[in-house]
């Protein structure tokens, strides 16, 4: 099982030599750091004067790591990845909101998805970034437990009815859907909501999943006293475990409060706290569906085992797995391949919309140890492969 993912032959299945080329160029960029921060103030500099950049960044980055512009536009990666049994997840990804109305068009865009996504069985679930549908103030005066005045407390109910609208339709259309996680000053309010939404749309089968950042001291906790509350009894918890995606950022925040980082101080405490979520997960399979959102081969591998010591078809229902489109080629094809769930995270959306999430996939894979040195290895290993045909 361990050589399941070295099998290069299937994981590039879809890539022409051209893309395999760009890829391996992109990560060899990535795994450098420096460069890594250089180009990403060069481009936002250029985006900001609005120099003719846009075409080299398509090309490049976004086609690899992007579905494209619109949903439509993704039709054919989608059709392409699921003739390969791989399912895909479209995420309109957008950040920065401030306004009432900019939060009203987030919701109508994330209905609109689920509604594309509706008799499509390529596409199971939708997701969506809480603060897309309000403040990010207010979601960190509410996850503070502040009294909210009047005003706020009007805007935080129009998050509420964003939140279950998005959720009912979602529940209409019979598609699950995933609530991201986001930074500690704003996750209660985001645990809350989704709790609420799980309580009512989750009684016969699992709609709504939270999203659980395994790098957080606090999480398995966390997961002990959402199970074991009264309140849930009858619900069926979507959870979708992810390492993080936050670090630098939470343990610079921690700094400059002068508090305790709510980050694992290692990489191996990481790891740890990941697996014994996981262990959480098949001890209360019963009441629990599950995404283990991993780019890490271990844990999927522990997973593997896991259902394999219960007697679970690698199809089950209860279990999926899921990787960002673009990365980590080899578990989701490979997986894809035995019949395991397994979906494509595919960000779509307008180049200077997704420069955000673009850069951040950058700083990701130069931050997680061994993640950019893997992908090039299994290029490699490709481009030799194809070499000798």
């Amino acid at each position: 099982m361990n050589n399941l993912f070295s099998d290069t032959k299937e994981a590039f299945s879809l890539k022409s030599n051209f893309e395999l080329n760009r890829a391996f160029f992109l990560f060899k960029i990535i795994g450098n750091s420096t460069f890594v921060k250089l180009s990403t103030s060069l481009t936002n500099f250029a985006l900001k004067f609005h120099l003719p950049v846009t075409p080299i960044i398509k090309a490049t980055v976004f086609d690899h790591f992007c579905g494209g512009v619109s949903e439509e536009d993704c039709i054919p990666v989608i059709n392409k990845m699921f003739i390969k049994n791989v399912y895909s997840v479209l995420d309109f990804s957008t950040e920065g909101f401030n306004s009432e109305k900019e939060f009203d068009d987030c919701l109508r865009k994330k209905t609109s998805i689920i509604e594309f996504a509706k008799n499509r069985k390529e596409i199971p679930f939708a997701v969506f970034k809480p603060t897309c549908l309000g403040s990010t103030d207010l979601f960190k005066k509410v996850s503070k437990f502040e009294k909210l005045n009047e005003l706020e407390n009007d805007s935080w109910n129009r998050v509420i009815q964003r939140f279950d609208k998005v959720c009912s339709k979602a529940f209409k259309q019979n598609i699950k859907i995933l609530i991201d996680a986001e930074e500690v000053e704003v996750q209660n309010a985001i645990d809350e909501l989704a709790i609420k939404m799980m309580r009512k749309y989750n009684l016969t089968s699992p709609i709504v999943y939270n999203t659980v950042q395994m790098y957080r001291k606090d999480r398995l906790s966390y997961l002990g006293e959402m199970i074991s509350n009264q309140l849930n009894d009858g619900v069926i918890f979507g959870l979708k475990l992810v390492r993080g995606a936050y670090m630098e950022k939470e343990r610079n925040l921690a700094v400059s409060m002068n508090v305790e980082s709510p980050i694992c101080d290692s990489k191996d405490d990481t790891d740890k706290n990941f697996n014994s979520g996981l262990d959480f997960v098949f001890n209360n399979l019963n009441r629990i569906s599950f995404v283990c959102a991993s780019h890490n081969e271990n844990s999927i591998l522990k997973v593997m085992n896991m259902m394999e010591s219960k007697k679970l078809k690698s199809n089950d229902n209860k279990i999926w797995f899921g990787q960002l489109y673009g990365m980590s080629d080899n578990i989701s094809f490979n997986l894809a391949s035995k019949n395991y769930n397994t979906f494509k995270i595919l960000p779509f959306g307008s180049v200077k919309n997704l420069m955000p999430y673009l850069i951040r996939r950058a700083e990701e894979n130069t931050s997680v140890q061994g993640q950019t040195g893997r992908e090039l290895q299994l290029i490699l290993k490709e481009r030799k492969r194809r070499a000798l045909l």
